[in-house]
């Protein structure tokens, strides 16, 4: 493997979740285990290779292990791939505050762009201050009853209000009536035990555009989930078996891949438009955002994803390819984001 010269090796802490420490007899490519760990696999060995000393730390509802290694093994920075804590994925502001108040530098989004991206509706909100076009939408407080809105427009779609990565999504998320409202609305509170949304169908195509650094902001090439065998009038979703479930997306001919034939000006506009989200929502490091392209070229923004995944094979890290960003290199990138946040902070 071709190892990229760095300026100085570093001791890079990794936080994980608990269940997702690469074991270390992982290595062959078709080792069943490696679909679990891939992106834990693929950084770790991305740092090594890089000729930086790794230690990986898992994580789930006690900080006391990543003090430990703080205290003991002093690393330079944190490589922050947990995404909740104590198994709420809204709380994964949690372990950046606390690397913050413990003055070490981390990899990816502050506390506070967790903060605001993760709720889609606070989210949603800010956005629509700025005049930006988001979907409508009505939140469904958990522990409360559920009364659907008469302004609401159907259709809608139905999922949790913080929850990432298509979790809750499936084809009856996609609902056209109150009645099925309450019914999609009451599930989503019993398998999450937290708040639901309700967000305006926007039809069109969907886009994913990934952006990084901290001040001075780059875009990478535009990605597309696109649906080649959908039914005339049939909802284009991003299902959590769309998502996940590669046989189910051969099945019905959904791909993701890069966006083209987009019309005039539209990839301007999407640039212009993804790093002014950025900045609203505080983002730092790198993040992607989902936005949905109409028959009629209007820009929805749907969501703002914080440290989206970076396996090898994921939109960010083939986009950041596409431009000529080698893998290592794109996490070396990541790396001297976090650096230089920190040192930025510091003053």
């Amino acid at each position: 493997m071709k190892k990229t010269k760095v300026s100085r090796p570093l001791r890079v802490m990794m936080l994980v979740h608990v269940t997702l420490v690469p074991p270390d007899d992982l290595h062959a490519p078709d080792d069943p285990r490696m679909e679990q760990y891939r992106t834990e696999y693929d950084v770790k060995q991305a740092l090594l290779a890089l000729g930086h000393e790794v230690r990986v730390v898992g994580v789930y509802d006690d900080l006391a292990p990543v003090r430990k290694t703080i205290e003991e093994w002093k690393p330079h920075i944190a490589f922050n791939l947990a995404e909740d804590f104590a198994g709420v994925s809204a709380f994964d502001y949690y372990m950046v505050s606390y690397l913050a108040m413990m003055k070490i530098p981390y990899t990816g989004c502050n506390p506070r762009g967790l903060l605001l991206a993760r709720d889609k509706a606070l989210s949603k909100k800010l956005l629509a201050y700025h005049r930006i076009a988001v979907p409508e939408f009505a939140v469904f407080p958990y522990g409360r009853p559920v009364r659907p809105p008469r302004s609401l427009r159907y259709p809608v779609i139905v999922k949790s209000l913080t929850e990432e990565g298509s979790v809750g999504i499936a084809q009856a998320s996609y609902v056209e009536n109150a009645e099925q409202l309450r019914e999609r609305v009451t599930l989503i509170h019993e398998k999450f035990q937290g708040d639901a949304i309700a967000e305006q169908y926007i039809d069109g195509r969907e886009l994913y555009v990934t952006v990084l650094g901290n001040n001075q902001l780059k875009v990478l090439p535009i990605r597309e989930l696109a649906f080649r065998h959908a039914a005339e009038g049939a909802p284009r979703m991003a299902t959590y078996k769309v998502k996940w479930d590669p046989k189910y997306r051969e099945r019905w001919g959904i791909d993701y891949q890069f966006a083209t034939e987009l019309p005039d000006g539209v990839a301007e506009r999407v640039v212009k438009l993804c790093k002014r989200i950025y900045r609203i929502l505080e983002l730092s490091g790198y993040a992607r955002i989902d936005l949905r392209l109409t028959p009629q070229g209007e820009l929805y923004v749907l969501e703002a994803n914080p440290n989206p995944g970076i396996a090898r094979d994921e939109d960010s890290t083939l986009s950041a390819k596409k431009a000529g960003i080698g893998y290592n290199d794109f996490i070396q990138l990541i790396l001297q984001y976090g650096l230089r946040a920190h040192a930025r902070a510091a003053g």
